[in-house]
């Protein structure tokens, strides 16, 4: 009799195992779903996001001979999206301003856009700094006294009147590299070496001590357009800094 119940509990715990695994292949087949489904959401927003900044790209209306690439507005237009949305900005800031220093410092790669309009404000030389490279950028740094431009975003401040004449403070926003800034007056300001002629002369345009400098006829209109907490974003294809930057992620 002892065996017939011993046999009776071990039939009730097969059959009771069997009767369980369903419910797991249920969960495992659930999670997989939503898992699924999580990662098809996030590629529908990163599509609908890419989109969006072509549709913008391709409504403002830059010079043929001067376009800004659409990667560096994509990732200009990121940053600027996010620093928005963490309230470093005024809801009603519309200007973005992108310095491509992947490009000749001998050709017009500062850009001043209103996004609301959609058009370019203004398209400029400007100087990178005499330590970060010749015609070209390559170098870039934080530290005081280096004499290299910081790459990243920034927002523009207040005007003042300096050695360099009339000139804007920029608050760097990426740590590690450019929010050493304002200790190492990085400023906006206008500069007789940024014109086409100091290139002709020198087959590049002059260099700062790592300010964005913009010739001194534009100075003074670039700066009253552009001052009170907009984007100003200096880029260059440094894989350590885009990947670090945390007004670049998605």
């Amino acid at each position: 009799m002892k065996g017939f119940y011993s046999l009776l509990g071990m039939v009730y715990l097969v059959t009771t195992s069997f009767y369980l695994s369903p419910d797991k292949k249920i969960y495992n087949s659930n999670h997989t779903s939503i898992s699924k489904e999580t990662k098809a959401e996030s590629k529908l927003a990163i599509k609908s996001t890419e989109s969006s900044s072509e549709e913008l790209y391709n409504a403002i209306l830059f010079e043929t001979d001067h376009k800004l690439n659409f990667d560096v507005f994509a990732k200009a237009l990121t940053g600027y999206n996010n620093l928005k949305k963490a309230g470093k900005l005024d809801e009603n800031s519309h200007l973005l301003t992108v310095c491509d220093f992947s490009m000749s410092s001998n050709q017009k790669r500062l850009w001043v856009i209103d996004m609301n309009e959609r058009k370019v404000v203004f398209n400029s030389l400007v100087a990178h700094g005499k330590n970060t490279g010749e015609e070209f950028a390559e170098k870039f740094s934080n530290t005081e006294s280096s004499y290299q431009s910081s790459l990243g975003f920034y927002i523009t401040d207040t005007t003042y009147e300096g050695g360099n004449g009339y000139s804007l403070k920029l608050l760097g926003m990426d740590k590690g590299f450019n929010d050493a800034a304002l200790q190492r007056a990085v400023v906006m300001h206008g500069a007789d070496y940024v014109s086409e002629e100091f290139a002709a002369a020198h087959k590049r345009i002059g260099r700062s001590w790592g300010c964005p400098a913009v010739p001194r006829n534009l100075a003074e209109p670039i700066i009253n357009t552009i001052k009170g907490k907009n984007v100003l974003f200096i880029y260059y294809p440094d894989e350590n800094y885009l990947s670090s930057s945390e007004w670049l992620k998605s």
